[in-house]
């Protein structure tokens, strides 16, 4: 019996588990995550407006596990060893003849102050901090922004921080407030939204303006303070401070002889294979993948990466060599809580279609969509 074991719960670990069981009923697969949960992270922007709440956003797993037959392990793993043969946890040691990481990743918190901003994607906890620092304040500045991972760029996540943004704002002017507040967007990049095409970065722009929000664009980050944002370019005041910082690898990366990034994440080949070990793959936040760099860190990405990752698993286990690749694509509906921005890229080019209310309901009917394989 083929021994397959997935670390993680997420998106890529998720998609990872109905990729093997489709082509394997028998394998034994063994998933390792602190819980058996699924947090939908691309609908964390509507908690402060409450439009959802934890129930539509935090889906358990427990049917779904045993829908599948996962031996589910419940622990946080700490390293690997014996070619990653052997996957150390808190709770035990256990084998596999394969393995397919897909933990995610950790934010760099290494910017002086970064204790007085809020992380959204930390989970529901923060953004639920979010809506109840908005809720108190009668009026005030609120600065929202993001900065990549200085030695591997293309480990961010910022569309999220777009959505966080002109949904504050149409929350504010939906409550007959916004003129007692003051938004401010920043970031270290001259031209934000660049990965998602130079349309993308005009429109969001242009969104910006049409909604009286500053902008405070191409300066490094030096601090945060419980009142303000200090950069390279100056400081400006900040009573709410929302920010995304870039992303490294997870901490026990470095209990293990896995191949590194420049920026810290397990670098993989095509077939998103760990380079330098067998029978190792990769899917989501936790690799570094070739491509553009515009390469995108998101959900969709992951679940493409996984598809790809869990074939290859089956053949790499039936001495048949890797072959499947995934395909390179950034797909995401800029929300504004009322209203969405879609936008797509792939190798070939891009497809950006204007604001309107459609885009809004489709990503609210995609996430009951996307969640329903995993609540029935």
């Amino acid at each position: 019996m083929k021994k397959i074991t997935i670390i993680g719960s997420g998106f890529a670990g998720l998609t990872a588990v109905r990729t093997l069981r489709k082509s394997d009923r028998h394998a034994q697969i063994t998933l390792i995550s602190p819980r058996a949960e699924l947090v939908y992270m691309p609908s964390l922007i509507w908690v402060p407006s409450g439009i959802v709440s934890k129930k539509d956003i935090v889906v358990p797993l427990d049917r779904f596990f045993k829908r599948m037959n996962i031996r589910y392990i419940a622990s946080e793993v700490t390293g690997l060893a014996n070619h990653a043969r052997t996957v150390f946890t808190l709770t035990g040691e256990y084998e596999n003849d394969a393995l397919i990481i897909a933990s995610g990743g950790q934010f760099l918190k290494k910017l002086s102050g970064i204790e007085h901003a809020i992380m959204p994607y930390e989970g529901l906890s923060a953004v639920e901090q979010i809506r109840d620092r908005i809720q108190a304040m009668n009026s005030g500045n609120i600065a929202i922004g993001f900065t990549s991972n200085p030695k591997e760029p293309s480990a961010m996540r910022g569309g999220p921080m777009f959505e966080f943004l002109f949904g504050l704002d149409t929350q504010l002017r939906q409550e007959g407030r916004r003129d007692k507040f003051n938004l401010t967007f920043f970031t270290p990049a001259k031209k934000p939204g660049a990965r998602l095409g130079e349309k993308a970065v005009k429109g969001l722009l242009s969104e910006m303006k049409k909604r009286n929000i500053k902008t405070h664009l191409g300066y490094k980050m030096k601090a945060f303070e419980a009142d303000k944002v200090i950069t390279e370019g100056g400081e400006f005041a900040a009573d709410l401070i929302l920010f995304m910082p870039g992303m490294t690898g997870n901490q026990w990366f470095d209990n293990t002889d896995l191949e590194r990034s420049e920026g810290g994440l397990l670098k993989a080949d095509k077939f998103c294979q760990v380079q330098g070990a067998e029978r190792v793959f990769v899917a989501g936040d936790s690799g570094s993948f070739p491509g553009p760099e515009w390469i995108p860190k998101q959900a969709h990405m992951a679940d493409l990466q996984a598809v790809a990752a869990a074939k290859n698993v089956l053949d790499v286990l039936d001495d048949k060599p890797a072959s499947h690749t995934f395909k390179i694509e950034l797909m995401c509906i800029v929300d504004s809580n009322n209203k969405g921005m879609y936008i797509s890229r792939t190798l070939k080019g891009g497809l950006m279609l204007p604001n309107c209310r459609l885009m809004h309901y489709a990503k609210q009917v995609f996430a009951w969509w996307y969640l329903r394989q995993y609540r029935n």
